[in-house]
């Protein structure tokens, strides 16, 4: 008791009690801070505030009475509730009785006209909940089930209605349900039944009032059953008005103040709860004590009374008592006491009961401290997000095999030798790890015969203490004629020594030992080893080799394991059949390969988190004939996090791995909470006399092998107790959690027998189980919220007789306040508003991070604490989803904001999802200040964060699927368990979370920013013949024999892509991590969600028609083929059919010079892009920048190939031009690799040199011949470009003879842009000749014209007002690229801007210098924020578009930077 509130209290004279002056030492979150339920109340702003109501001490406080209107019965009609059912639906109840006493009627009308309107019902008298079926009701109604009445509403035309007339005077209230009969639709009351009550027979007196500390608690219970709200002040006020009409109401019906009182605050009797069933974990004590006589004070010692209320502390929870609680704790107790003592016990007796806790007592758990009606929220703190980011890329991403077979030791060469010379059919083969040697034993049949050979390369003297065995870790002395030569028999067992040498290969150093069983009946081998002295077992346990051998498995094939560690992968289906007889055997197996993984690198552990899945989601065996200890499963999980921990702290880019696998295997723990499975299922059945059926099938289980099902098990029986022992719920928590009948019989010891109790047994179960449900949790739960905190925060249970007892110590250096952050948590977990539990979780995750950074012994509990908070944030946004149907658009986003946090602290290589965060910040702002371009800015954070998401599946799709893929074929896995794998990882996570939110507030911000009509998920060119379905499901398993694009009224994001389908378009809105939607990704099928009903339309218009789709990021471009275009999914180019003009190119020859300046340029040098730049040089406006430009014009590559020192390369070109011609198009890639290899004849090398100097261009080789091999290496890659398969296919189509296509190469100096733009002079979508359209992107144009995913910064700006740019969407792209001062050349075919044929953009354009790839932050862009900044940029930008094109005197396609606020115009071209 040294920790209790009664700690060193000495009764005194006075009866007073000292204060306590410490808090218990156990961490179960507190549910008291003290307070004392009994308050007064003042309205204060948004909530109701609560203040402390000073008791006198020892007698009770008279509170004065206050005049209040107070409730009658009315004659007249009176509207008793307005309710809102679905959108503009409403239902009006009123209820009125024409004189008192007389039948009660109920005016029902709904804003609803359906023929099939139904009201579900019943009355409600003494007891809440239980409904009472009156024998009078309307014409039509029947009687459904026995458990309520149907009634049918009066259809008219302003919706529809019903009378009830009640005359049942013990009736209290009414609660109904509507239900739609034909569309099977409930409306309820939020969840809830309507409850509507009824006048009550008797007249109130104005004089009569209760006192408010009862009105406040009977307030709060209402709170708490309404699932705690959040109240504006006046609904505080009517909740509080409510409360005190139903007390005046049963003060009315004759129940006197003193038994309110006595109900509400002692007695706990829920039956006599008006209107509530609240538990009495949540009914405050509040009673005050009668000071007692001096005779009763004398009657019972004052120790015993001490004793006795310390016991009911205990069982009230351990709450913090006020000074005046604890007195009228001792008063209860005492009069306990003294109850015992006029019975006829003596006090001898009565101290004998004490210690027994035979003392019949009743307590009430404390009210937690709450501010009532509103849910109470944490200040979080600010925090620089850029803190957060974390830039770990792990190693080993796909492509990749990693296959490194070590060399075989001696054992394992020797057991291939051994294996070869056996003539008979091996049964079963180990190898044991024994120190630094090892252990083989190799089963064999042969002539009927069992042959088990043993060896190992040990130099020490090793015995074999062993038996045989017909069943699971029996010991049986095997028979004579099984004993090897100087073999000993004892009792159970036999001991052989090994001998030196092999019979069979003596030429290797081992000790080997032959043993033969021609017994079939028996099963196996246990065994250990004596060495020295020394006993050794297989990691604790005995040794066990089955003679039965491994259990078959069907392999499919997978190939090779490419993208896999296929080493490690084999190696774990090797020790499956090893695995496979207990957790203890897979946990210990896993440990052993942790460092192999680990080496391996990403995907070394990703093969583990593989293993460790299969194993928890039950595919593979759990437990196969061997009987476990729980400490012994418990210790091997605790050497096996501990080995995660520590890769954990040294490897951070495998972090987001490993807390996957942790979250898989669960906690463990050494010895103790492991033991304490066993012994504590005993004290439950002895405790609460239940050692048979069930109960005692259920401890056998747990002896012989404890597993995750066991929580599930102990749940069950917690809801079937709750449940008022209804078995119905037993089996439904059991089969929600994937666990049936069938596999309660396939335990070992197998669970037959339904849970059977007695009422008087209920309380002490629901105490023991939900003990046992920590300590269960403990050891298999990863991911549980409240034993996570409890491990961190310290607990202690005590042994009961032979139990062992536990001790965890709290972690030490936590941050101050942590506690009481997950205090806050823990009181708000199953709140109905989420959005402060979500604060609470999300800081304290926050305030965790630092912890997780450093490497210390508990850092393990410290990460299954953050996994569960992490799990625990994705189960409230679920729950919460039902609020946002009505939310607005700052609620949604301030929710997503919450759920990307929680996703950025999980994920490593976080720095896209920390900006998209921080994006999200500054779009709340902009909406809560009313910016204008709030909607439009947050559709482009919207797009980003889908780009994450995806980017995200994708990674775990590359590392995750090829493992689960290889590894499930090995183990036997089912197949449809292998292909959702990936799958269920993601959605098991906080981003399919964040998606559905993602999802909720598109469509809000497209009609907000009035925005496009597609939303493109899968962003695939194709072409196809379409056809409409109403449901993709109904035709999930179809093969459409030609090329199709569905049109599916209805796709709910689980089903399949039937075959030959290559475009999916709905106007559904699926999940993008939903299952279609990888389906769609990986299989490279267009799949997109067309919000614009007239789009989808006039596609199913077209049924049958051949279509080709043109999707981008936000927008579906579709165009009717003609079958001959139709586009050759092999070669990718169209069919040959005469129906493409062709294009001439007129060849070009060298000039004899190898590099020219820009004022030489001309036609027969270089092509448009050069000549282009030469022609602006001087005739636009200074303040339009142009880069200097030097050319190597056409023929010089043909030159440099004829060149003798590349006669090697030029021959091996020709034999691949050959090879092209034949159609084996790869050798494009091979000519592209072979142009690499060419020399630079020294003329070129002078001429560009001097060139570029003459010109004011860096010259790269001053700074080193290394400079000029980059230099060298960007021209050859230019050239190579005319045999990428893009333009090379591109060239075929049109009938363009690729010999005659010649490449200049354009030479300028890099600017290094802080935005590039391309701008198009006439409007391309309108084909508006007065406007403008131009785009931007932060950094280098490589992002904006290459294949870089998400959109640029978009405008429109009207020529005639060139200083009002309006913007059409803000920038989603994540990256931007960037260089050092470099020289970029770039490629100037013939080839290009030809009439007829876009040719432009199909070749390379490549820098000297590579690029930095930098994740970007608009937060903190100018071009973003400062609306100033960004109309001056854009407004330059359209006046040199502008300004381009009256010189050109055509629209123009042009291309360009800003560098600090200056426009530079790096090529333009013709508009196409």
């Amino acid at each position: 008791m040294s920790q209790s509130i009664f700690h060193q209290t000495v009764l005194c004279q006075t009866q007073t009690v000292a204060e306590h002056q410490s808090k218990v030492s156990s961490f179960a979150v507190s549910v008291n801070k003290g307070k004392n339920p009994s308050l007064s109340t003042n309205f204060r702003g948004n909530s109701l505030c609560v203040r402390k109501r000073k008791l006198a001490m020892g007698k009770h406080r008279h509170v004065d009475a206050i005049p209040r209107a107070v409730l009658t019965t009315n004659p007249a009609s009176d509207l008793s509730g307005r309710f809102n059912l679905d959108g503009n639906i409403e239902l009006q109840v009123g209820v009125s009785s024409s004189v008192p006493g007389a039948a009660r009627q109920v005016d029902i009308k709904v804003s609803y006209s359906s023929g099939s309107l139904l009201l579900h019902w019943g009355v409600v008298r003494d007891q809440p909940g239980k409904w009472v079926l009156p024998s009078r009701h309307p014409d039509g109604t029947k009687v459904y089930k026995n458990r309520a009445l149907r009634t049918p509403f009066m259809k008219s035309d302003s919706g529809s209605s019903l009378k009830i007339e009640i005359d049942d005077p013990a009736a209290q209230a009414i609660e109904f349900l509507i239900l739609d009969e034909t569309k099977n639709k409930w409306f309820k009351n939020n969840g809830e039944n309507f409850h509507i009550k009824l006048p009550v027979k008797n007249k109130l007196s104005q004089e009569v009032s209760v006192p408010e500390d009862l009105v406040q608690i009977q307030a709060y219970l209402r709170w708490e059953r309404k699932g705690k709200q959040m109240y504006t002040p006046q609904q505080e006020k009517e909740e509080y008005e409510a409360a005190r009409r139903e007390l005046l109401e049963e003060v009315a019906r004759g129940t006197s103040v003193q038994d309110l009182r006595a109900r509400l605050t002692n007695k706990n009797n829920p039956a006599d709860v008006k209107e509530s069933s609240v538990s009495e974990a949540k009914k405050p004590s509040v009673s005050v004590a009668k000071k007692p006589s001096a005779s009763e004070a004398k009657t019972i010692p004052d120790e015993l009374v001490q004793i006795q209320a310390f016991i009911r502390w205990e069982k009230a929870g351990k709450p913090n008592y006020s000074q005046e609680q604890q007195l009228m704790e001792f008063e209860e107790a005492r009069k306990e006491l003294l109850a015992e003592l006029e019975k006829g016990a003596s006090l001898d007796e009565i101290r004998k009961k004490i210690i027994k806790g035979e003392i019949q007592t009743k307590v009430a758990k404390q009210l937690k401290t709450k501010k009532y009606f509103r849910a109470e929220r944490i200040q979080r703190k600010k925090r620089d997000l850029v803190q957060l980011i974390n830039r770990h890329v792990a190693e080993n991403i796909v492509e990749q095999v990693i296959d490194a077979p070590k060399a075989l030791t001696v054992i394992e060469n020797y057991a291939n030798a051994r294996e070869e010379y056996e003539s008979g059919l091996v049964l079963n083969k180990a190898i044991y790890k024994i120190d630094n040697n090892s252990l083989l034993v190799l089963i064999t049949k042969d002539a009927g015969k069992v042959k088990v050979h043993l060896a190992t390369d040990s130099k020490g003297p090793f015995t074999l203490h062993w038996a045989l065995s017909r069943a699971s870790e029996e010991w049986l002395v095997p028979p004579a004629t099984a004993l090897p030569p100087g073999s000993v028999t004892m009792n159970e067992a036999a001991e052989t020594p090994f001998k030196a040498g092999s019979s069979s290969h003596p030429s290797y150093e081992v000790q080997s030992l032959d043993i033969e069983v021609d017994d079939d009946t028996f099963k196996g081998m246990p065994f250990v080893i004596l060495s020295d002295g020394k006993w050794i077992k297989n990691n604790g346990s005995n040794f066990y080799i089955e003679f039965g051998g491994k259990r078959e498995i069907q392999k499919k094939d997978v190939g090779d394991g490419k993208g896999t560690a296929k080493f490690l992968l084999d190696k774990i289906a090797e020790k499956e059949s090893e695995a496979q007889k207990s957790f203890m055997h897979r946990f210990n197996i896993a440990s052993d390969l942790i460092d192999e993984a680990k080496k391996a690198g990403q995907l070394g552990l990703a093969g583990v988190l593989v293993w460790m899945r299969f194993m928890a989601t039950r595919q593979l065996i759990w437990n196969k004939n061997y009987n476990v200890k729980p400490r012994e499963i418990s210790k091997a999980q605790d050497r096996l996090t501990d080995l995660l921990q520590d890769v954990y702290a040294s490897y951070p880019q495998y972090r987001e791995i490993v807390r996957m696998i942790l979250s898989t295997v669960g906690r463990g723990g050494e010895g103790d909470v492991g033991q304490r499975i066993r012994d504590e299922i005993l004290v439950i059945q002895r405790n609460n006399d239940c050692k048979g059926g069930m109960m005692e099938e259920w401890h056998q289980k747990l002896h012989n092998n404890t597993s995750p099902d066991d929580v599930v098990i102990c749940q069950a029986l917690i809801d079937y107790i709750n449940s008022d022992f209804d078995v119905g719920v037993y089996w439904k928590t059991l089969n929600d959690n994937g666990i049936t009948k069938e596999r309660l019989l396939s335990y070992d010891r197998a669970i037959h027998s339904e849970p059977n109790f007695r009422r008087d047994q209920k309380e002490g179960l629901l105490r023991d189980l939900g003990n046992y449900m920590r300590t269960l949790k403990a050891v298999h739960s990863g991911a549980d919220l409240e034993s996570a905190i409890s491990n961190c925060m310290g607990y202690k249970s005590e042994g009961q007789g032979f139990m062992v007892g536990v001790q965890i110590n709290p972690v030490p250096g936590l941050p101050t306040g942590f506690p009481g952050l997950l205090e806050f948590v823990m009181e708000h977990v199953e709140d109905k508003n989420v959005e402060p539990l979500l604060e609470g979780l999300l800081e304290a995750r926050q305030e965790l991070q630092p912890s997780l950074s450093k490497s210390q012994g508990r850092l393990k509990d410290l990460l299954f604490l953050d996994v569960a908070l992490d799990s625990t944030v994705r189960t409230a946004v679920e729950r919460g989803y039902e609020e946002l149907n009505n939310a607005g658009s700052e609620k949604i986003m301030y929710l997503i904001s919450l759920v990307l946090e929680n996703l950025a602290l999980s994920s490593d290589d976080n720095e896209d999802l920390i900006y998209c965060l921080k994006g999200w910040d500054l779009a709340l702002s902009m909406c809560k200040s009313k910016d204008t371009h709030w909607a439009l800015y947050a559709k482009s954070v919207l797009d980003r964060t889908r780009l994450a998401l995806t980017n995200k599946a994708n990674l775990y799709q590359q590392i995750l699927q090829p493992s689960a893929e290889y590894l499930g074929s090995l183990l036997g896995v089912d197949r449809w368990a292998v292909e959702i794998f990936t799958e269920e990882i993601i959605r098991s996570g906080s981003a399919a979370s964040l998606s559905t939110l993602l999802n909720r507030l598109d469509p809000v911000l497209r009609k907000t920013a009035n925005l496009g009509s597609w939303q493109v998920i899968s962003p695939v060119e194709t072409v196809g013949y379409v056809e409409v379905v109403d449901e993709l499901l109904a035709v999930q398993n179809k093969s459409y024999e030609r090329p199709t694009i569905l049109i599916a009224k209805s796709v709910k994001g689980e089903e399949e892509i039937p075959d030959g389908t290559v475009a999916v378009l709905t106007p559904d809105m699926p999940d993008v991590l939903s299952h279609v939607s990888v389906r769609a990704r990986n299989s490279k099928v267009c799949f997109a969600t067309c919000f614009d009903p007239n789009i989808l339309a006039s596609l199913q218009e077209n049924k049958g028609k051949l279509f080709r789709l043109k999707p981008t990021s936000a927008d579906v471009v579709y165009s009717e083929v003609k079958e001959g275009e139709f586009i050759d999914d092999k070669s990718t180019h169209l069919k040959d059919d005469g129906s493409v003009p062709s294009i001439s190119l007129a060849r070009k020859k060298f000039s004899g010079r190898y590099a020219v300046s820009s004022e030489e340029f001309t036609g027969e040098m270089v092509g448009a892009k050069s000549r282009n730049i030469s022609y602006l040089k001087g005739k636009v406006a200074s303040w339009i920048g142009i880069p200097t430009s030097v050319a190597l014009p056409f023929g010089v590559f043909e030159h440099v190939l004829s060149d003798k020192s590349n006669q090697a390369v030029a021959e091996r070109v020709n034999i691949l031009k050959m090879k092209l011609i034949e159609g084996d198009f790869s050798a494009l890639k091979e000519i592209r690799e072979t142009v690499l290899q060419l020399n630079a004849p020294s003329q070129l090398v002078e001429e560009l040199k001097t060139k570029m100097k003459s010109s004011g261009m860096p010259w790269p080789g001053d700074e080193g011949e290394q400079r000029w091999e980059q230099a060298w290496t960007a021209i050859k890659k230019v050239w190579g470009s005319k045999w990428n398969e893009r333009a090379y296919f591109s060239t075929r189509k049109v009938k363009l003879d690729h010999d005659y296509l010649s490449m200049a190469v354009l030479v300028q100096e890099v600017i290094n842009a802080d935005y590039a733009f391309v701008i198009h002079t006439t409007n391309p979508s309108s084909g508006d000749s007065s406007e403008i359209y131009a785009e931007v992107v932060k950094g280098l144009g490589e992002t904006l014209v290459g294949a870089y995913p998400g959109r640029a910064l978009s405008f429109i700006c009207k020529k005639r007002d060139l200083n009002s740019p309006q913007v059409l969407g803000y920038p989603s792209k994540p990256v931007g690229l960037f260089i050092r001062r470099s020289i970029i050349f770039r490629s100037d075919s013939n080839g290009e801007d030809l009439e007829g044929y876009a040719g432009a953009g199909l070749y390379d354009s490549v820098p000297m210098d590579e690029e930095e790839t930098v994740v970007l932050d608009y937060t903190s862009d100018k071009l973003i924020v400062d609306g100033s900044f960004r109309q001056s940029i854009l407004s330059s930008i359209a006046r040199a578009g502008n300004e381009i094109e009256e010189l050109y005197g055509s629209p123009q396609d042009i291309e360009g930077v800003i560098k600090d606020g200056k426009v530079y115009v790096v090529q333009t071209r013709p508009q196409m």
